[in-house]
């Protein structure tokens, strides 16, 4: 069985390199945070749709 780690709060926003995946940790309005992982491409564009969106 997989160790748990404790939750100690929602923390930053962190995106990092993880073996050959992105991670991104992003806290909720509601508590907790999404944890995604996804490849340079998906990265990329992500990084892309969010630009677009902003302006």
């Amino acid at each position: 069985m997989a160790a748990m780690k404790p939750r100690t709060g929602d923390g930053p926003l962190e995106v990092t390199k993880e073996g050959r995946g992105i991670v991104l940790r992003m806290p909720l309005e509601g508590g907790g945070r999404l944890v995604v992982e996804m490849n340079a491409d998906e990265a990329t564009a992500l990084g892309q749709a969010i630009k677009e969106c902003v302006g």
